[in-house]
């Protein structure tokens, strides 16, 4: 049992060496963007960016690659993130504190007409999240990546996807506007609500709230 158990061990080290090294390789690494997948001329993809920033704390505590390299990566991608152009131009980087499905791995500019996507985003937001609560030492950099993780999380702004709704939109294109399409059920929606529900403009809008009212008009506040 011993024998199996070093062997399941040894098997799982490599597994995550093996899948780390995909955010190691395939990073742009004057910007911090992951490339969606390993073909030609291929975009980044904010998901994979945001998986990125939460592997790295992970990386760190595994030995998979030092702090100081951990942290150096974190600041280059929140950077970009925060410095990157927001805005209903087709060509930004992002809008209303939200980022496009697809970025550009050179410029960071949308690419493909892709929507702004709000999950895609959460996952964005939320590994921002983790690595600020992971880097705490008191240095200037990790400072920043705190400071920055902080304000990409307060500037989105999770009333204007509701878009008057009850839930929140799948996204929203400048050609086009809102996608019919919103996230319902239980999925990973779980995580944007989550984000969604805990910040600043959700927490004063709670405060304000009468919690005498009926149940199915708290939700349609």
């Amino acid at each position: 049992m011993i024998s199996r158990k070093l062997v399941a061990d040894a098997e799982l080290e490599m597994l995550q060496h093996e899948s780390f090294s995909y955010f190691l390789h395939e990073t742009n690494p004057d910007n911090g963007l992951v490339i969606d997948k390993t073909a030609a001329d291929w975009p980044a993809s904010i998901a994979a960016t945001g998986f990125a920033l939460a592997a790295y704390p992970v990386a760190v505590e595994r030995g998979l690659m030092p702090r100081g390299a951990a942290v150096e990566r974190t600041l280059t991608t929140l950077r970009f993130f925060w410095n990157s152009p927001q805005g209903p131009e087709p060509d930004a980087t992002g809008y209303q504190g939200f980022y496009y499905h697809f970025l550009d791995m050179r410029t960071g500019r949308r690419a493909w007409q892709c929507e702004l996507s709000t999950i895609d985003s959460a996952f964005v937001l939320a590994g921002a999240l983790t690595a600020g609560v992971y880097f705490d030492a008191d240095t200037a950099d990790e400072h920043e990546i705190r400071t920055l993780a902080d304000t990409l999380y307060r500037r989105a702004d999770w009333q204007w996807a509701q878009n008057r709704g009850a839930m929140v939109t799948h996204g929203w294109k400048p050609e086009s506007g809102f996608l019919k399409y919103r996230w319902e059920g239980y999925d990973e929606a779980m995580l944007l609500y989550i984000l969604g529900l805990g910040s600043s403009a959700a927490r004063e809008l709670l405060r304000r709230v009468d919690f005498d009212l009926p149940m199915g008009t708290l939700l349609r506040i």
